[in-house]
């Protein structure tokens, strides 16, 4: 971890690095296929258990908004929120695969708390969502 890199979010950008375009497609197709969302939108640590989403966990509300404010992860994190959210008639299923589904709840009540409240992620959760993902909001309450 560099200096200059305290939370290593380089790991997300080294991750996105030619592959963000393909998650920009499945997102707005109905085909997932394979695991890039989870280092497109991390979720916080403890939500997943395998090796993917363990390396690309979220160990804190910091991390969160320094990943929010990083000036390529943001705006990514943003633009592809917004292409999930311009999906109209798909559920959060059809948008981010099978396994995915809940795990979308999860990535969207996180930034949406660590957000200034204008952001498109409360957007996505009422969108497709009853409520906010708890786990996710017991992390950010214990942390």
């Amino acid at each position: 971890m560099a200096a200059d890199d305290p939370r290593d979010l380089e790991r997300f950008l080294n991750a996105q690095d030619g592959v963000i375009e393909a998650a920009r497609r499945e997102l707005r197709s109905e085909r997932k296929r394979g695991h890039r969302m989870r280092f497109v939108f991390p979720q916080v640590e403890g939500v997943g258990s395998g090796r993917t989403s363990r390396r690309y966990a979220i160990g804190s509300r910091e991390e969160a908004a320094a990943y929010l404010a990083h000036p390529t992860l943001g705006p990514q994190l943003r633009e592809c929120t917004a292409i999930g959210n311009g999906t109209d008639g798909r559920t959060a299923r059809e948008v981010s695969g099978a396994p995915d589904a809940l795990n979308f709840r999860s990535w969207m009540t996180l930034f949406d708390a660590v957000a200034d409240g204008s952001e498109a992620f409360g957007a996505a959760l009422d969108r497709y969502y009853d409520e906010r993902d708890e786990g996710t909001l017991r992390f950010l309450r214990e942390e």
